[in-house]
């Protein structure tokens, strides 16, 4: 899908099956979603119902599958549906989750791909974010090992290798387009090997494992199933790449060159591209504007410059940290962290922005916050640290707005909030 304007399906449509690690009934329905609402996922088994957005924040585990945590609230196994909807171009879907698990259903992401073809999928008003590599960038983890060069769209090629007959050293490259990935990638299911099995178990891992939802290969071949293509191994890793990937919430432009990929280095790789994107993204309000618009000034004015803005909708900001910021004279003399509550008052400053555009008479109106909830710090913020602020409106009634936001450092949520405000006149 080469439109660049966001997109998402065009109806619910329900999966059913078991969770490939818990062993226990899963049941998945994907439903459409607004514009800029992304991908993210909901606990119906859990009291409220709790949201978990598909991002590089929310990362929680890599073990054989990726898992995304918010608060108490996990979902596993998430890749499969996340490429599948990558792929066909799904810029914004809720996963509606009934238990912890995505089902693993026949083991590929094909049974996605073929739920989401039969609700159709819709264009919306807003347009997608891109990213797009200026030039070439490289990670490694553990033995997996990439390189990423610019491209017009997204590709990827991968070589894996396995001692075992029926794998070996496998290489396969194709261009992640709807129609590529549905042909060549999709139907490529996931694979185990029988020795595994029994220390799988023992940590939890695997329980729901069968030949109907997954190749498990014994020393000679794979038990019960016929391969879909000679190199589907390859194939299905390719699929995992893609399908992590898609917590970057942005098509990516480039050609990635995967050596023995892995989740974990997979999520590596996500966050080495969202940090050169960082560095890439050029202000469209700078401080100048900043000033015309805020009340603050020094030492209170805690936003340096906007990268992203969508009216009434969401706003991205930066706030620069460095060693000459004056709460560090006394917070923590000789080992400089800062504030939590001016982590949280930078945020809310952004989100302040995104409110005064939205005002007919800025000079003559200000923006007050009257409640904070659900606020947590993940990880402290020291001297060299760039915040990234993402805040979005949740619901907007007269004068009267409800937002969420989170705080990055180098792909790492370090606080999050959800808050009130109210505009008032000066």
């Amino acid at each position: 899908m080469t439109s660049l304007k966001q997109h998402t399906i065009a109806g619910d449509v329900t999966l059913e099956g078991v969770g490939v690690h818990t062993g226990r009934p899963a049941r998945v329905t994907l439903r459409p979603a607004p514009e800029s609402h992304g991908l993210r996922f909901r606990r119906l088994d859990l009291e409220g119902t709790p949201e978990i957005p598909a991002d590089l924040e929310h990362v929680a585990g890599t073990d054989l599958s990726t898992s995304l945590q918010s608060g108490e609230a996990q979902v596993r196994t998430v890749e499969h549906v996340l490429a599948a909807a990558s792929a066909l171009g799904v810029d914004n879907l809720l996963v509606e989750v009934d238990g912890p698990e995505v089902p693993i259903l026949d083991g590929s992401f094909a049974p996605f791909v073929r739920a989401i073809r039969s609700v159709g999928v819709v264009e919306q008003g807003a347009r997608a974010r891109v990213i797009s590599l200026d030039g070439p960038l490289s990670v490694s983890d553990a033995g997996a090992s990439y390189v990423v060069a610019p491209a017009g769209e997204l590709r990827v090629s991968a070589t894996i290798e396995f001692e075992h007959p029926a794998v070996g050293r496998q290489f396969a490259s194709f261009p992640v387009t709807a129609e590529a990935f549905e042909r060549e990638i999709a139907p490529a299911r996931t694979f185990g090997f029988l020795k595994d099995a029994e220390s799988l178990h023992a940590r939890g891992l695997a329980l729901g494992v069968t030949t109907d939802n997954a190749i498990i290969l014994d020393d000679n071949g794979p038990i019960g199933s016929e391969l879909r293509f000679a190199d589907e191994f390859v194939r299905h890793k390719m699929g995992d790449v893609i399908g992590d990937l898609a917590l970057l919430g942005a098509r990516v432009h480039g050609h990635v060159v995967a050596e023995r990929p892995s989740h974990a280095g997979n999520i590596l790789l996500a966050r080495e591209i969202a940090r050169a994107a960082g560095q890439k993204a050029r202000p469209i309000v700078d401080i100048q504007k900043i000033l015309q618009y805020l009340p603050h000034r020094y030492p209170m004015l805690l936003v340096d410059r906007i990268i992203e803005f969508e009216s009434g909708k969401r706003i991205v900001g930066i706030k620069n940290v460095t060693i000459n910021e004056p709460f560090f004279q006394g917070h923590y003399p000789g080992h400089p962290i800062m504030p939590g509550v001016l982590i949280i008052e930078a945020m809310a400053q952004v989100g302040g922005l995104l409110l005064m555009d939205s005002i007919e008479r800025p000079e003559d109106q200000v923006v007050y916050f009257m409640s904070l909830d659900n606020v947590k710090w993940r990880r402290p913020v020291t001297p060299g640290d760039q915040i990234r602020f993402e805040l979005e409106v949740l619901n907007l009634r007269r004068h009267v707005c409800r937002l969420r936001g989170i705080g990055t450092v180098d792909g790492q949520l370090v606080a999050e909030a959800e808050m009130m405000a109210r505009i008032m006149d000066r």
